[in-house]
């Protein structure tokens, strides 16, 4: 999947992986994709929720080789 940023956050624990990803998700406008990178097992239910409670979709989540790999589209 095409990100228009990326986020590296990987080795940060809760709640890191989500002040991150919420700076991040700041300088993005409407539409654009977020792609979160993060080892916290925490961060699937958190950012699932985050996404979920600030109007953005997330589009798709894995896991790799121990690293959480989520897209996340700006509401």
């Amino acid at each position: 999947m095409k990100a228009d940023k990326v986020l590296d956050a990987k080795g940060l624990a809760c709640p890191m992986p989500i002040v991150r990803t919420k700076k991040a998700m700041d300088e993005l406008t409407s539409g654009q994709i977020l792609e979160v990178h993060a080892t916290d097992k925490g961060a699937k239910n958190d950012l699932a929720a985050w996404a979920k409670t600030g109007g953005h979709e997330l589009l798709s989540d894995v896991e790799d080789a121990g690293v959480l790999k989520f897209w996340i589209k700006k509401g």
